[in-house]
């Protein structure tokens, strides 16, 4: 038996299908910290639970390996400490260092988690991936600018999902990010060369150092043209054929880069570029399950429950890799301007048309408060055996549904 911690700051849907998942796992003991108090656990974790734990601070490490410590002495030795959130990853790392837990180690963890380190990292060992710099002065700043030209990525070192990032057209935007976020030694920003191309991610799982599974995702657009338009409703598509050539050069530099940043078992979400002239150059890696139901998608896809997968990889170091089944896309339902969701129009006449592929939905409601970011206020999810036809569905959903929002007085 497998005693576990699983470290869940909050407990958001997606968290929440993990811990559930993973409390149900024959042969695990599942505890969780959380900074919420037992009775706003959920019930269908909460039944499975073999423990709980509340911190104020489920980033903090020493809270953690407090927590750690306490449930110990509850339930025996903790085996694993896991959590599927990008910032948890130096924290766990750290605490399973404290406590000599099996896991990802400190330097891996921050050679994924550090947005700066992990380009060096990747750069030494002849990863392509943006130029960039940590930079620590307005000056240092417009060298970099100078050095490399304009379009530039401004974002936070240890940043996720593209919160606080920011494309820089020109000196002026670059004056303002300076302005509005003054770099300096005790808190730097990055800059990156913009890339220009595709975006795409690479899932992969590494078992002792060799990549077992693997699969490729299209942005369609890139997440950062998306925040630039609000009119754009982002869509991502999974193909079924991984053996595209657009493919080719990525099924090599994925399994290069997750080796160079030390990551030897586990699961890395990793978002690449390929260029017009068909490079390829890598953009960020994360030790963590994909967000913005990237992590449904792949289960659809294989057929398999996704969520188990990764748990029994983390909890049991056992994985079955799945055959790739079915092609699936994600239209993420945004609306334009700001307040809350007025109406959806659309709807019907694409659920008579293209109901028998939708396998998942969370539609917007009136009165819902309109979305912070690129996935919107909702999302549709279709799946079928054929590309293209998912392909064609996507771009129908993304052009037929309309969400209304409305200023609130």
């Amino acid at each position: 038996m497998v005693v576990a911690v699983f470290v869940a700051p909050f407990l958001a849907p997606a968290t929440v299908r993990f811990v559930s998942t993973a409390a149900q796992l024959p042969g695990v003991r599942l505890a969780v910290v959380t900074t919420a108090p037992a009775e706003q656990v959920p019930p269908e974790p909460a039944r499975h639970l073999a423990g709980h734990w509340r911190v104020d601070d489920a980033l903090d490490p020493r809270q953690i390996a407090d927590a750690v410590r306490g449930l110990a002495r509850q339930l025996g030795p903790v085996q694993r400490l896991v959590g599927a959130l990008e910032q948890l990853q130096v924290p766990l790392a750290e605490v399973r260092q404290t406590l000599g837990i099996p896991g990802l180690d400190v330097a891996t963890a921050r050679n994924v988690r550090d947005k700066a380190r992990m380009k060096t990292v990747l750069s030494a060992a002849g990863v392509p991936c943006a130029r960039h710099r940590l930079v620590t002065s307005p000056d240092d700043a417009f060298a970099f600018a100078a050095a490399v030209g304009f379009p530039l990525v401004a974002k936070p070192p240890a940043g996720a999902g593209a919160q606080a990032t920011y494309r820089l057209d020109d000196a002026d935007a670059l004056r303002s990010w300076v302005a509005a976020v003054p770099p300096r030694p005790e808190a730097p920003g990055l800059l990156e060369e913009f890339l220009v191309g595709e975006e795409h991610t690479f899932d992969s799982v590494q078992v002792g150092g060799t990549t077992v599974w693997a699969s490729v995702s299209d942005y369609l657009p890139p997440p950062l043209d998306v925040l630039r338009n609000p009119w754009i409703q982002w869509t991502v598509l999974l193909p079924r054929e991984l053996d595209d050539p657009r493919y080719a050069a990525i099924r090599d530099v994925g399994p290069a880069a997750v080796a160079a940043l030390g990551v030897r078992d586990g699961l890395t979400h990793m978002e690449w570029f390929r260029r017009p002239d068909g490079t390829v150059a890598v953009s960020e890696v994360g030790a963590r399950p994909p967000g913005a139901q990237l992590s449904s998608m792949l289960g659809y896809v294989h057929d398999v429950d996704f969520y188990r997968m990764w748990c029994e990889l983390v909890l049991l170091d056992r994985i079955d890799p799945p055959e790739r089944k079915f092609a699936a896309g994600c239209v993420y339902l945004r609306g334009q301007g700001r307040g809350q969701v007025r109406a959806v129009h659309g709807v019907e006449e694409l659920q008579r048309r293209l109901g028998h592929l939708v396998v998942e939905a969370r539609l917007p409601v009136p009165g819902q408060p309109a979305s912070s970011d690129y996935t919107g206020e909702g999302y549709v999810i279709v799946r079928h055996p054929e590309t293209a036809v998912v392909r064609d569905a996507v771009a129908q959903i993304a052009d037929g549904i309309r969400v209304e929002l409305v200023e609130v007085p």
